[in-house]
């Protein structure tokens, strides 16, 4: 299973804490402000190396220490491995079995986790920026070549706008074309390969949740069929006047829609929920399939923005997903919920297996 233990120490207001895991559903009962979102926030922080509700990570150390640290340990591969964060303000420590890891991908290989919150919805309704990000994390999950050509490609893109922004001449600027061309095609191929597979597992979910057909466009971040060396050659200018590349995957996105409209700035916020809940549940499955016993799925207050019937339906395709469940809530009991394998209470920072 994902985790089979996690302690978080010093934590926004968790003081220390140490849990011992269900490969079912964890349930985390408490009133408001009570730490249940925190103690979320800082298994995604575990898995992913950000938290889903802040992008300053000085925010996250509790009031008055200098840093936090987070261990568990994974179980979802051949055997189990422990992982470790230690962060403090301008140092991140990462470690894997004992060992200095390469970086926060090597943590997320051990323990891919995904969260339903109340801001899913910006993942619809927001710029390309979160849907480059959920796509990203899903090729990552399941094409092996995928890290190697995301980083060749922001090398190459690094230096090229270096060049840019110190007004270097032609030469100097389009000798990095090549390699960013090359990489950035591929990387194009390997999202639109990965969106092909989701395609299969969100049309079921979308039916379910929504009534309807839900498709991806993928937008690679330059003319469709049009070679992108060629595309750089051509837009020079505009990259000078911006001091920036202004084609790439680094620009791309994906179009979201609903039946035959595209679902951006026209579907109520509780279908922009559920549109987005339909992409993530589909990307566990395509996940789980690659790589069956790793996944965790947070769930934050699941009930925001939704009505009974859409919880209920919500909930119904949640439950039968084969991950490892983190979910918070007011009540010991969440409608549609299967019986917790673990419950603990929450309570000014404090947690309590019960």
């Amino acid at each position: 299973m994902p985790l089979g233990w996690f302690r978080v120490e010093r934590f926004r207001c968790l003081s220390a804490a140490e849990l011992t895991l269900g490969s079912g559903v964890n349930l985390f009962v408490g009133p408001n402000a009570s730490g249940k979102t925190s103690l979320l926030e800082a298994a995604f922080f575990l898995g992913r190396g950000r938290s889903f509700r802040s992008r300053s990570r000085e925010i996250l150390i509790q009031t008055g220490e200098v840093e936090f640290r987070l261990t568990g340990e994974s179980a979802g591969g051949l055997s189990p491995t422990v992982l470790g964060i230690r962060a403090a303000r301008g140092v991140t420590e990462l470690r894997v079995g004992g060992a200095a890891a390469r970086g926060f991908a090597e943590m997320a290989e051990h323990f891919p986790v995904q969260v339903i919150d109340p801001d899913l919805h910006k993942l619809v309704e927001e710029g390309p920026g979160r849907r480059r990000r959920f796509l990203d994390w899903g090729v990552f999950h399941v094409e092996p070549e995928f890290l190697g050509t995301w980083q060749r490609y922001h090398a190459a893109l690094r230096q090229r706008n270096s060049a840019l922004r110190q007004g270097l001449e032609q030469r100097a600027l389009s000798a990095w074309d090549p390699e960013l061309a090359a990489a950035g095609e591929r990387l194009a191929e390997q999202r639109e390969g990965y969106l092909r597979r989701l395609a299969g597992p969100l049309q079921r979910i979308g039916q379910a949740l929504l009534g309807s057909e839900v498709q991806l466009v993928h937008v690679p971040g330059w003319e469709r069929g049009r070679p992108l060396l060629e595309e750089l050659a051509g837009g020079v200018a505009g990259d000078r006047r911006y001091r920036a590349t202004q084609a790439g995957p680094h620009r791309g996105d994906i179009g979201v829609r609903l039946g035959n409209r595209a679902a951006r700035g026209v579907v109520s916020r509780g279908q922009q929920k559920l549109l987005a809940a339909s992409l993530l549940l589909a990307q566990l499955l395509v996940l789980e399939e690659e790589r069956p016993g790793r996944s965790a799925l947070l769930l934050d207050d699941p009930a925001a923005e939704l009505d009974e019937a859409s919880l209920e339906r919500l909930m119904s395709i949640i439950r039968e997903l084969p991950v490892q469940l983190w979910v918070t809530s007011l009540k010991p009991r969440v409608a549609g919920l299967p019986e917790p394998d673990r419950v603990f209470h929450v309570e000014q920072g404090r947690i309590v297996a019960i």
